[in-house]
């Protein structure tokens, strides 16, 4: 176990999956009490998949599903607009290694 001594005007970040969306064992864990003074606290979530079991695809289900032009979240239009294509193409249109959410709004099905 690791342990962090906060100072004032600290921030700690840290990821709670491995890059292939599997839990990272690491990341579990606690804070001690406080005994003078007060923490403050802020929690930011960012879910990249739905919550759900990760499959892993074989490379002929990779690549019949990175031709396939359709969106798998109902917000992909939205996000569409708003830039997200750009902003966050792996998710949105995908990488070799995983298809895109939202092919159809971002306009890249060929």
């Amino acid at each position: 176990m690791k342990a962090v001594k906060p100072r004032k005007g600290d921030a700690l970040l840290f990821f709670s999956l491995h890059p292939d969306a599997s839990t990272d064992a690491e990341s579990l864990h606690k804070s001690c009490p406080v005994i003078k003074g007060e923490k403050w606290a802020a929690t930011k979530w960012i879910h990249v998949r739905a919550f759900r079991r990760w499959r892993k695809h074989s490379s002929s289900n990779r690549r019949s599903a990175m031709g396939k032009c359709v969106d798998k979240n109902e917000k992909c239009s939205v996000w569409a607009k708003a830039g997200e294509c750009k902003k966050n193409p792996s998710y949105m249109v995908g990488t070799d290694a995983s298809p895109g959410y939202c092919r159809k709004s971002c306009n890249v099905c060929s």
